[in-house]
C-alpha cells in the first residue's frame, strides 16, 4: 500500500527536513505539502503535491474538499504549525508582562490552527486504514513539570493543545478506531523560532531540523508502541513519555 502523508505548516524547517526523511525511507510515499506559501521540493524524488492555504475555515474547507474528491486516506499527519515570538513580542518573564495580542496569538498559532487542521482532515479519517496524526506540542506545556513559571502565553497555549488532541483521541476512537494522536516536544531545535534563546542552551542539546525529523519518523514507525487509541502520547524527542 502506498503511504499517504500531509503535513501542515510544510514550511518550517522540521517540515522540510521530514519530507527529505520521508524521501529516504519511504520513495513510493505521495506527500500533500500545506503552507502558507509554495516550499521548494526539488531536493526530493518522490511525489509531492503543495496546498496553499491561509488556515481560515474556508481554505481548510477547501483542502477538506480536495482530498476528499480524490479519496484520500492519510496514514500519517503532522501538523508542524508553532510559534513562539514575532516583532517585539517575546515571552513573559513576569505577570506584568502578560499582552493580550500576544496571548490571543499564540493560542490560535499553537492550539486553534492545529485542531482546526485535524478537524479538516477527520472526514478522511475510517476504521479500516491506520493513521497517525502529530502535532508539536512541548515540554512548556506539561502543568505537572512547571517548575519554573514564566512564559505565561507559550505555556498556556501549548497546554490548551495538549487538552485539545486528548479530546480529539476520545472522539476518534468512535470515528476511525485505527487513528491514534502523538503530541511530539522536539527539543530546542536550531529554527528561527529559538534564535533568541539558544545561549542559554546546554551543549549537545541544540538540535538540528534533520535530528529531530529522523526522531520523529523512527518513533511514528510503530505508533502502537507509543500509545492506546483513544489516549494521545505525549513524548519527547527520545520518546520518553511527559507528564500532563
Amino acid at each position: 500500500m502506498t503511504n499517504v502523508y500531509i503535513m501542515f505548516g510544510a514550511s518550517s524547517a522540521i517540515a522540510r527536513a521530514y519530507l527529505k526523511e520521508i524521501a529516504k525511507h519511504d520513495p513510493q510515499a505521495v506527500v500533500f505539502c500545506v503552507s502558507r506559501s509554495s516550499i521548494d521540493t526539488s531536493a526530493v524524488d518522490i511525489t509531492v503535491e503543495q496546498f496553499v492555504c491561509d488556515y481560515s475555515k474556508a481554505s481548510l474547507n477547501e483542502l477538506t474538499n480536495l482530498l476528499k474528491e480524490r479519496e484520500v486516506s492519510p496514514t500519517q499527519v503532522i501538523i508542524f504549525n508553532g510559534q513562539l515570538h514575532f516583532s517585539q513580542s517575546m515571552p513573559e518573564k513576569k505577570l506584568d508582562d502578560i499582552d493580550e495580542h500576544y496571548f490571543n496569538t499564540l493560542l490560535n498559532t499553537n492550539a486553534l490552527t492545529p485542531i482546526l487542521c485535524l478537524q479538516a482532515i477527520a472526514p478522511l479519517l475510517n476504521h479500516k486504514i491506520p493513521c497517525t496524526i502529530t502535532a508539536l506540542s512541548a515540554r512548556v506545556g506539561s502543568i505537572t513539570d512547571n517548575n519554573l513559571g514564566g512564559w505565561y502565553s507559550y505555556r498556556a497555549s501549548k497546554a490548551a493543545l495538549n487538552m485539545l488532541f486528548k479530546t480529539a483521541a476520545i472522539e476518534l476512537a468512535r470515528r476511525a478506531k485505527q487513528t491514534r494522536l502523538v503530541l511530539f516536544h522536539p527539543g530546542t531545535t536550531d529554527t528561527d523560532l529559538s534564535k533568541p534563546f539558544q545561549k542559554n542552551v546546554p551543549e549537545g542539546k541544540l538540535f538540528s531540523p534533520e535530528f529531530v525529523a529522523e526522531q520523529l519518523y523512527t518513533l511514528l514507525q510503530q505508533p502502537e508502541q507509543l500509545t492506546d487509541v483513544g489516549q494521545p502520547a505525549y513524548l519527547d524527542w527520545q520518546g520518553k513519555h511527559i507528564n500532563w
